[in-house]
């Protein structure tokens, strides 16, 4: 009978910690027998945060994961240029298998298996001692096991593709295993879902469900379409059979007929259909991420748009410090300098209508300096307004590595948006009239009624609105990294990163569509002193009186010299080709302790 110490043997083993054989010959005099715990409620629950907990590690979701997935795309960017630095070549599709950031033995690879390994020992716990066909609150924790497993399952093949397909947990006859295809694994996870979705009741139903850091049936329904999203869109892949063997691979769609856009997209969308409702779309963005940045997005239920969030500890994670508006300030970042990673591209301000509430809470194009003065960034440095350490009022960020902050996972938007695109394609019915009425509360939140109504009554297509699809998406979304992988399922991931880096010349140069501007801003205060308002100046625009002016922002820059809006610095928003590289390669402590079973594709080395 299996020992609950197998929950920190299997995350000792898969750390690197202790040899495989010598744990699976210990034995724990004071474990728990599963038959106790999975038969009581409270002990069981336990379990669970035991699989969340694996999210918490240093170099797990908190401090390697979430830090480093996302960018670059054609919204959002790493915020600093080094070519051979760890950190950029991650961003610019240049990650080798020995980079310096994720070739850990306690990397985020071993780290998520961990997780998964928690996952499958409470799944097996509670399918044979829970009583979940009799117990709707032990079936509500099988539910939850099987959405975290899915959840990171799915992060781990957006990330490196295929990957060891685990489902049982570890036996000595199992500790090493191939890469499987992630149709294995998409097939699985999609089946999981489907089983836990009945289970989960809907955000506010229940006390765990009021939580957005606990598992609920909206959540759930959306994550599994952002699954069969990806399953059925384009990828890298390597040919059938071929997982494992070094094979470059090709950008296509799986030729698995259980995955096809037929047969996902319309369960995807009544799924969608099914979760409309149960929450909903904040009125206000700015009230939304102030909420976010003062932890009070942890509320789940009909009135609520935050669906589930990564359940870091009041101090843990490393969200704000990663992303934050940059801040040297003593009474903002306590002194020392942080967030200001990664950013919007320059361009994406200028993407946004002058009345989208969206533009100036997503594109900031300030810092804060040691005294707690503001002063422009530079048009070539722009910053996630979504995060600020200046809105943590609740919890004041104290300086550390961690902040608290619990990052969005899902929110309703995506939802709509989602249902969105899978009634407008063919496969999930073609329903334009439907679509349009999925897609307008998000156009109406940012740009009201009046303009989301004009908008879509100009969109004539399903071509139309797909485009409309991608563009708001991208609008939505910024910083919220889930641009990328919505990029490689459409297989528009090489071309839009060329399109921006045009569209990044022509605004360095005043060209094309920002012709208009002089190169010029000026800025004031705004109203909540915490913030600047920042303008670009128009051919013909005057400069109130009292306002801050900077000439030449946008083109004060040196190409020879490096400094600003630089050639190298557009351009090095990929170094190697980001369709070849589109996933990151197993790092070289994993393939060493994997003792020859896994092997790289697409290209990398395997040692």
């Amino acid at each position: 009978m299996k020992k609950i110490f197998y929950l920190i043997a299997a995350a000792m083993l898969l750390s690197g910690v202790v040899s495989c054989d010598k744990f699976l010959d210990s034995e724990s005099s004071s474990a728990f027998d599963a038959s106790t715990v999975y038969s009581n409620y409270a002990l069981a629950e336990g379990t669970i945060f035991g699989i969340t907990e694996a999210f918490c590690e240093v170099n797990s979701y908190r401090g390697r994961f979430l830090p480093w997935y996302g960018f670059n795309t054609d919204v959002e960017w790493y915020n600093t240029y080094k070519p051979g630095d760890g950190k950029s070549d991650i961003a610019a599709y240049d990650c080798q298998p020995n980079n310096s950031q994720l070739n850990l033995s306690n990397g985020p690879f071993p780290l998520m298996y961990m997780g998964i390994e928690r996952a499958n020992l409470v799944i097996e716990g509670l399918r044979e001692y829970g009583k979940v066909t009799e117990e709707a609150d032990m079936a509500y924790l099988l539910g939850e096991a099987l959405t975290l497993r899915a959840m990171i399952y799915y992060d781990l093949t957006k990330a490196w593709g295929d990957v060891p397909a685990r489902f049982e947990s570890l036996t000595s006859e199992t500790i090493y295993a191939d890469k499987e295809s992630r149709d294995v694994i998409y097939k699985q996870i999609l089946s999981d879902l489907e089983e836990a979705i009945p289970y989960l009741p809907y955000p506010g139903a229940t006390a765990a469900t009021s939580r957005t850091d606990r598992i609920n049936k909206v959540f759930a329904e959306g994550l599994y379409a952002r699954i069969a999203m990806a399953a059925s869109g384009y990828a890298i892949r390597p040919d059938d059979g071929k997982v494992g063997t070094g094979d470059l691979g090709t950008i296509r769609l799986t030729n698995d007929p259980e995955l096809q856009k037929s047969v996902l997209y319309p369960k995807a969308l009544r799924y969608l259909e099914d979760a409309i409702g149960h929450a909903s779309l904040e009125s206000n963005l700015r009230d939304y991420w102030y909420k976010f940045n003062n932890m009070n997005n942890l509320t789940a239920g009909p009135g609520e748009e935050t669906l589930f969030v990564i359940p870091f500890g009041a101090g843990r994670g490393r969200w704000n410090f990663t992303f934050a508006i940059s801040s040297e300030g003593a009474s903002i970042s306590n002194g020392v300098s942080r967030g200001g990673d990664a950013g919007p591209l320059p361009t994406m301000y200028f993407k946004y209508g002058a009345g989208d509430q969206r533009r100036d809470i997503t594109c900031v194009n300030y810092k804060w300096n040691k005294d707690n003065t503001i002063e422009p960034a530079g048009i070539g440095k722009w910053f996630f307004g979504k995060y600020r350490f200046e809105w943590m009022d609740a919890q004041p960020y104290t300086g550390g590595n961690d902040d608290g902050i619990k990052p969005v996972v899902m929110r309703y938007a995506d939802i709509l948006l989602m249902a969105a695109e899978l009634a407008n394609a063919a496969e999930g019915g073609n329903d334009l009239a439907k679509a349009k009425r999925y897609f307008e509360p998000v156009r109406a939140r940012a740009c009201g009624e009046n303009e989301a109504a004009a908008y879509l009554a100009g969109i004539t297509s399903q071509e139309d609105m797909f485009n409309a699809i991608v563009d708001e998406r991208a609008l939505e979304f910024c910083g919220e990294f889930l641009r990328k992988a919505d990029l490689i399922r459409w297989n528009l991931l090489r071309t839009k990163l060329d399109a921006a880096v045009e569209d990044m010349l022509a605004l360095r140069d005043l060209q094309g569509d920002y012709a208009s501007l002089t190169g010029d801003i000026y800025y004031t205060e705004a109203e909540d002193a915490k913030s600047i308002d920042i303008h670009f100046v128009a051919s013909g625009d005057e400069v109130p009186k009292g306002a801050e002016v900077s000439t030449a922002y946008v083109t004060k820059f040196d190409d020879a010299k490096k400094t600003g809006f630089y050639t190298d610095r557009i351009r090095g928003i990929y170094v190697s080709d980001p369709e070849q590289h589109m996933f990151w390669p197993i790092f070289n402590d994993t393939m060493t302790n994997s003792q020859g079973h896994i092997k790289n594709d697409y290209g990398y080395d395997s040692i």
